[in-house]
């Protein structure tokens, strides 16, 4: 019974001290749990109706369908730019493609022009001293067949003088070398507008101008209109850039040193620097050109017309006559081709076209009403300085001598380019 007793004891003594643990756990929890939230289902409706109390749509299908249409438009916007950049790159890719065929056509007729003046120099040279010294030698009158050749070979030589002097070879194969250049730079000129940007219609339109200016200055048929008169009646510059019309600028305006890299002192020395080049340098090579064009159309008419009097001295018995005037003509023709004045001819015309260029890109330049259309001023003075082989300081140097040249009433001594 005793243990029985105790046994119990021990049970309920374990029981209660149980209880109470599992009761302050119960406390503790109790005291620390914190309430937990009900749930809420939101289901999306299947239509989008706005809400008139709280002027909401549901958010997830706004989402998915209102803006798809702007992303819609806003795609086909960037589609249609992208078509029309890659038409307008592919037109630029043809242009420039027709510009190096070009600049290859032009390269190979000018060594072909060129061999022509030196064959046809030589051959009309050899035949005239042949015909000299038949004519020479045929005095008498048992020799009258080496007088007949002397005339044959005389009449002949006339003619190709006359076909020769009208083409003027050496000056074809300059026009040709102009060419190749030209063509070349308006390759470059595409080339960095296709690295550095993305095109545009002016860029297209103005190769494409460009390509059309050159074809017209420097044709490729020998005969009828198309080709460059060679001897006009007074020396023209030669042209080969797109005539354009530009805005005249507005009088009064005030300019600051961070207006486009324009400032007064920069557009005062792209002023001067004009009026230099059309007193000095264009006014020269106009008249050297003048000057060269006289010569070359005295010696074009002076070799048929010595060889042509070969010609009727060996037929009328006057050998002596013959040999001398035949001896002038081949001087007189290796002088004129031998020389190339039709070359230098070409030069001077092209070199007088340079400096018409620079001076109507200058005044276009300066004569933008808008400062903000122009291009740089610091680089567009760099590209000046650099065409006219001077540098910045130099060229400045220039615009304030022709400056002080207008107050003192004299006029500028240097020349503006110093490259040719």
């Amino acid at each position: 019974m005793a243990s029985l007793q105790a046994s119990s004891l021990t049970f309920s003594s374990s029981y209660s001290s149980s209880c109470c643990c599992s009761s302050r756990r119960v406390n503790v929890n109790a005291a620390i749990s914190l309430p937990k939230l009900p749930k809420i289902r939101f289901s999306s409706p299947k239509t989008i109706l706005p809400s008139r109390d709280l002027g909401l749509t549901n958010p997830i299908l706004i989402e998915k369908i209102v803006p798809s249409t702007m992303i819609q438009e806003h795609g086909n916007e960037e589609q249609g730019a992208q078509h029309n950049t890659r038409k307008l790159t592919a037109q630029l890719y043809t242009i420039l493609e027709a510009v190096c065929d070009r600049e290859e056509m032009h390269r190979n007729i000018g060594e072909q022009r060129d061999n022509w003046n030196t064959l046809l120099l030589n051959s009309i040279n050899m035949i005239t001293l042949t015909a000299a010294t038949m004519a020479g030698v045929g005095g008498g009158a048992s020799l009258l067949a080496l007088k007949l050749s002397a005339a044959l070979l005389f009449t002949a030589v006339t003619g190709m003088m006359v076909v020769v002097n009208k083409i003027q070879p050496s000056q074809l194969a300059e026009e040709q070398r102009n060419a190749v250049r030209l063509f070349k730079q308006l390759q470059r000129e595409i080339e960095t507008v296709l690295a550095i940007r993305i095109p545009c219609e002016e860029d297209v339109e103005e190769a494409m101008e460009k390509v059309l200016a050159l074809d017209r200055a420097y044709p490729l048929p020998l005969l009828g209109n198309k080709m460059i008169e060679k001897f006009p009646k007074t020396f023209e510059p030669a042209v080969w850039w797109p005539s354009k019309r530009f805005q005249r600028a507005n009088g009064g305006r005030e300019m600051t040193k961070q207006n486009n890299g324009w400032s007064e002192e920069v557009e005062m020395e792209m002023r001067e620097t004009i009026q230099v080049l059309k007193t000095k340098d264009r006014e020269d090579y106009e008249r050297l050109g003048n000057l060269v064009l006289k010569i070359n159309k005295f010696l074009a008419i002076s070799g048929p017309l010595l060889t042509g009097i070969a010609a009727i001295g060996s037929c009328a018995g006057s050998p002596s006559w013959a040999a001398a005037a035949g001896a002038l003509a081949t001087v007189v023709n290796t002088f004129e081709h031998g020389g190339q004045v039709g070359m230098v001819l070409e030069m001077y015309r092209n070199c007088a076209g340079f400096f018409t260029l620079l001076e109507e890109s200058i005044e276009s330049t300066v004569d933008e009403s808008e400062v903000e259309r122009r291009e740089n001023g610091e680089m567009f003075e760099m590209k000046v300085a650099l065409k006219l082989g001077r540098s910045l300081p130099e060229l400045r140097d220039l615009a304030r001598k022709s400056s002080y040249s207008h107050i003192e009433g004299t006029q500028v001594r240097e020349f503006a380019s110093k490259l040719f």
